[in-house]
């Protein structure tokens, strides 16, 4: 089996890891200043946070480099309008509200984490084709 645990590079770890808790329902399974791992209500790992400069990783040491440049964050999820109401209970910008996406056929919407990753919220499908 492979499995992919996306990791960003986060001004601090503690805010972003409750902001990702607040927007999605998850937990942190391992917490701290340096790293944390957020999980689903199932234990799947659904994002790893990782301060900027710790522990000399080559991708993780500028961070005055833009976060995400080339990066969507995409969750596929089946509480697409509870997490969108999370959103808007913080009154967080939206970049993109819920809109049908023509190519996925899938409602989605979009918005800036706090360090500015670019993440994609949309229904849950499986990839066909």
């Amino acid at each position: 089996m492979t499995k992919t645990d996306p990791i960003i590079a986060v001004k601090d770890v503690e805010a972003s890891s409750a902001w990702y808790q607040s927007v999605f329902g998850c937990r942190s399974l391992h917490g701290g200043k340096s790293f944390d791992i957020l999980v689903s209500e199932k234990g799947d790992v659904l994002l790893c946070l990782h301060h900027w400069g710790d522990h000399g990783h080559p991708s993780m040491q500028n961070p005055a480099v833009t976060p995400g440049n080339g990066l969507i964050l995409y969750f596929r999820t089946d509480k697409l309008q509870g997490i969108r109401k999370n959103v808007g209970e913080m009154n967080w910008p939206v970049e993109e509200e819920v809109h049908l996406n023509e190519n996925s056929t899938k409602n989605e919407f979009s918005l800036r984490d706090p360090d500015g990753y670019y993440l994609t919220i949309t229904e849950f499908h499986t990839y066909e084709g």
